[in-house]
């Protein structure tokens, strides 16, 4: 009996660490899955992982990067497989199932699982309620896994066979009756036409990979790209910079920094830009403590750099290029809002900042500088 529970003690932690860490030609092995899907662009499971690592944060602002090398980075690929049980409803065996459908190595698969099923099971009903969330609300896009093969026209030959049975007796009239009426029917219920599409990509992401103005020149065209001197959260001159769809809700802000860095910077409430973390203006203080994972401190208002993010505080954005502006809106208790002014540093849990209904005013994001 002795001997039985000293192997117990020798062999339960090794058990325990196989389910709670994964080797590293596991990891390998996903992430190079991982790639060769994403790289289809329309695998409907890296579809879904892509937009909420993009979402949350996880991807960082330079997705693509991230989800074609998530062995160099181990909390994105920890996200990515926690998406991915997200995507999975979060059961085990639907999980496992799109593990095999990536063509992972078959004796990958189960630890796979089991890490990601430990590591993420407490998460499990707030990730189900927010996939169900996004997905009832259209922010989260869809793919189908197996589009449905389109129909053939069951009709198309109805007519003309009506038509040549009755032209084999001889009866001309009864054979052109039908005939003549095929076209009162089409004409009855023409085709739906066909949707417009939006020649115009509006997916941030896609900004940071250009090298020149001209660049963006070429991709949204000269009549929609202008160029002024720029101006920081301070008002200091930064010297040119690029505007998309100049004085209009889409308008885009684009510097092409000395260091080959973008910043990229959006002030419009109802542009359609697509962008990292689905941060967009006029958002939500709470939806930015949300994505962040924690509270972070911003500048009170009224003084210099009011209302710019001072600090992440060590959550997901940190060190992730992003720099926000917020304002308060409801502004009109005196007493409230003094709290929250001056010269001093706010933390998000505030209980004013609560009531004054602080939203973002403008997101600026930056790459990282090209070797």
């Amino acid at each position: 009996m002795k001997r039985i529970l000293v192997l117990a003690a020798l062999f339960f932690p090794l058990i325990v660490s196989a389910q709670t860490k994964l080797a590293d030609a596991i990891a390998d092995d996903f992430s190079t899955r991982a790639a060769e899907r994403f790289n289809q662009k329309n695998d409907p499971i890296m579809v879904f992982v892509t937009d909420q690592m993009s979402r949350s944060g996880a991807g960082g602002l330079e997705i693509d990067k991230t989800m074609v090398e998530l062995k160099k980075d181990p909390a994105a690929l920890d996200a990515a497989l926690k998406y991915l049980y997200q995507y999975s409803d979060c059961n085990r065996q639907t999980l496992i199932a799109n593990l095999r459908s990536m063509n992972l190595q078959s004796n990958n698969v189960f630890p796979i699982a089991t890490y990601t099923v430990n590591k993420f099971k407490g998460e499990a009903k707030e990730l189900q309620e927010e996939k169900a969330t996004l997905i009832k609300s259209g922010q989260m896009a869809t793919v189908p896994a197996n589009p449905a093969p389109t129909p053939a026209p069951a009709t198309a030959t109805a007519p003309a066979a009506t038509a040549s049975t009755p032209a084999t007796t001889g009866n001309t009239a009864t054979a052109t009756t039908p005939a003549a009426s095929t076209p009162t029917t089409a004409a009855a219920t023409p085709a739906p036409a066909a949707p417009v599409e939006d020649p115009y990509d509006w997916d941030v992401r896609n900004i940071f990979p250009l090298a020149t103005p001209d660049q963006l020149v070429e991709k949204y065209g000269k009549d929609h790209v202008t160029t002024h001197n720029a101006q920081d959260f301070e008002g200091n001159d930064l010297g040119p910079a690029w505007y998309v769809f100049p004085d209009t809700d889409n308008q885009m802000e684009v510097i092409f920094n000395n260091d080959k860095s973008k910043t990229v910077s959006f002030v419009g409430e109802n542009a359609k830009w697509k962008s990292p973390f689905g941060i967009k203006v006029g958002d939500p203080l709470e939806k930015i403590v949300k994505i962040n994972g924690r509270n972070f401190r911003i500048n009170a208002f009224e003084w210099a750099n009011g209302g710019l993010v001072d600090s992440w505080e060590g959550g997901q954005m940190d060190g992730k290029g992003v720099t926000l502006q917020f304002k308060a809106v409801n502004t009109g208790d005196p007493k409230l809002y003094d709290q929250v002014t001056g010269d001093k540093k706010v933390k998000t849990d505030h209980s004013a900042l609560k009531k004054l209904g602080v939203v973002v005013e403008k997101v600026s994001f930056k790459t990282a500088p090209q070797q």
